[in-house]
């Protein structure tokens, strides 16, 4: 369990609000890399170094506020459209990540894990990444969760075939399948559910991120470009969503009372 610094309970009642209004679980879909370089005369995958400054300012500030995971969206299953340079660069930059943020998220007590499919993944980026996980497995603060390669419906149709396989060999009963039979096979599996889905650069979709999980997530978007976001944006989003009355369907639930 994530513990609230002295310094974020200073910032959450700067903003009037008390530590357990705020959401638990934070998920980030990290958009606006590209126009970022492009609107300053750069290549695009400026923006995606740009953007890792503020993967760490999030993670720091999701630190600080006592959050318990930040699941972030590094790269899609469709992302393997875009050219072979940019996926190149991707990959660099994040095995480099994993490498160089080691010792900041064994610091901080961060715990590193990983939702997406590791098939067709560069070994290098694989090794780098298993190593990470490894050596902050024991770490006891907020969980900082990244999906690589990852497609909310490819997630749902795993889980499917998984069922699938399980049942066939009888170890379930297809009568006894139910929303928490596919939740135990998703990737997120033991997971608590995002309270809070931000989404940078004022796009209105969820680009299949988190399909099954966000049924009940409060959405806030922010016209603010993935490497101009910065931890008073993710204090903004969390003020948003203290405001929100949640009602899973019933009747008006406070928020994280």
């Amino acid at each position: 369990m994530s513990k609230i610094t002295p310094e974020g309970l200073e910032r959450i009642g700067s903003l009037g609000l008390r530590p357990e209004q705020l959401p638990k679980h934070v998920a980030i879909i990290m958009d606006g890399n590209g126009r970022w370089a492009q609107s300053r005369g750069m290549p695009r995958i400026m923006g995606h170094r740009q953007g890792i400054q503020s993967v760490r300012s999030v993670t720091e500030e999701g630190c600080r506020l006592g959050l318990d995971q930040i699941t972030l969206y590094c790269l899609s299953v469709e992302n393997w459209k875009r050219p072979a340079r940019e996926l190149k660069f991707l990959f660099s930059l994040l095995r480099r990540f994993l490498v160089r943020e080691r010792a900041l998220l064994m610091d901080q007590k961060v715990r590193l894990t990983m939702i997406g499919r590791r098939e067709g993944l560069p070994a290098e980026v694989l090794r780098e990444l298993d190593k990470t996980v490894s050596e902050t497995a024991g770490n006891d603060g907020m969980v900082l969760c990244l999906a690589i390669n990852y497609g909310g419906r490819t997630e749902i149709a795993d889980a499917v075939r998984r069922i699938a396989i399980d049942v066939k060999s009888g170890r379930i009963d297809p009568d006894s399948v139910d929303e928490s039979t596919v939740e135990s096979h998703l990737y997120t599996a033991g997971t608590p559910d995002p309270d809070l889905l931000i989404r940078t650069s004022g796009e209105m979709r969820l680009s299949n991120y988190l399909l099954w999980q966000i049924s009940y997530s409060e959405i806030w978007v922010t016209d603010v470009l993935w490497p101009d976001f910065q931890a008073d944006d993710l204090l903004a989003g969390c003020r948003a969503y203290a405001s929100r009355e949640r009602k899973f369907g019933g009747l008006p639930q406070p928020a994280r009372a």
